[in-house]
């Protein structure tokens, strides 16, 4: 493993080649990034964190019949992945207004959607994920009127499933963003399938009881208690059975209900 090849590296995880054709090593790192990759910070231990949740949610994903690129957890810090050729699209389901629906309708944070909405956004750094229709999607190629079909489909089946999961464990599911990929066979695509990872980096994800923020916008935000949250989630989700305060973690999780994500 030491000398195994870097394939890709972004703001929060390393892919390196797999063991079998077909395969990668998805590795998560410590580091948190904000605006594009302008703010960022390492926060030990986010990162066997965020494996350890999206590992449980892709898992219990599976077992209803959504098709994903995981095979199997490795360590606490890397997940074995099928390959697949990642549809350079941000999907995101929002169920309450939070964030930039907010600012862009000026509805009030908090409020319920009368439905949840799917947006999509173009993956590309440079030009601040820009948000996209899909007329653009189609007329430029990143995916066909079938393939944005399939995603809209697993994305709400995905919502239903991850809202019923958290409201279990006292967590409001506010938004959250996904990403998909064509899983091939040879020169033949076999599906669209869920990539990426599901976890507090890419949720938003309310306590129900006292409202406080368990998600990335704690560092967005500088509310301070990062690591905490991340730590409570995993608790609530039963895949954290001790959580001894770790080495750099920083301030505890504060309890104010003040900060709007960005």
């Amino acid at each position: 493993m030491n000398k195994r090849r870097r394939i890709y590296e972004g703001k929060a995880k390393v892919l390196y080649e797999g063991p079998e054709p077909g395969t990668l090593i998805q590795h998560f790192k410590d580091d948190a990034t904000a605006l594009n990759g302008k703010k960022h910070s390492l926060i030990d231990g986010k990162g066997a964190l965020n494996n350890l949740i999206s590992e449980y949610v892709f898992v219990k994903l599976g077992e209803i019949g959504v098709p994903t690129h995981f095979i199997k957890r490795l360590n606490m810090r890397e997940q074995l992945i099928r390959e697949v050729e990642i549809i350079p699209l941000e999907v995101v389901i929002r169920n309450v207004a939070a964030g930039s629906l907010s600012t862009r309708l000026g509805l009030e944070e908090g409020s319920a959607l009368p439905r949840s909405i799917i947006e999509y956004y173009y993956k590309n750094d440079k030009l601040n994920d820009p948000m996209v229709s899909e007329e653009h999607i189609t007329a430029f190629g990143w995916a066909t009127p079938q393939e944005i079909d399939e995603m809209m489909s697993l994305a709400l089946r995905i919502n239903d499933f991850l809202v019923g999961l958290f409201l279990g464990i006292g967590i409001r599911l506010v938004d959250f963003k996904v990403e998909f990929g064509r899983l091939w066979d040879n020169d033949q695509q076999v599906r669209i399938v869920l990539a990426d990872e599901i976890s507090p980096d890419c949720c938003r994800l309310w306590d129900i009881a006292s409202g406080n923020k368990l998600d990335k916008d704690r560092f967005r935000r500088d509310l301070g208690g990062v690591l905490e949250a991340y730590q409570e989630v995993a608790r609530r989700l039963g895949v954290l059975t001790e959580t001894p305060r770790p080495r750099g973690a920083g301030p505890v999780l504060v309890t104010s209900n003040d900060g709007k994500p960005n």
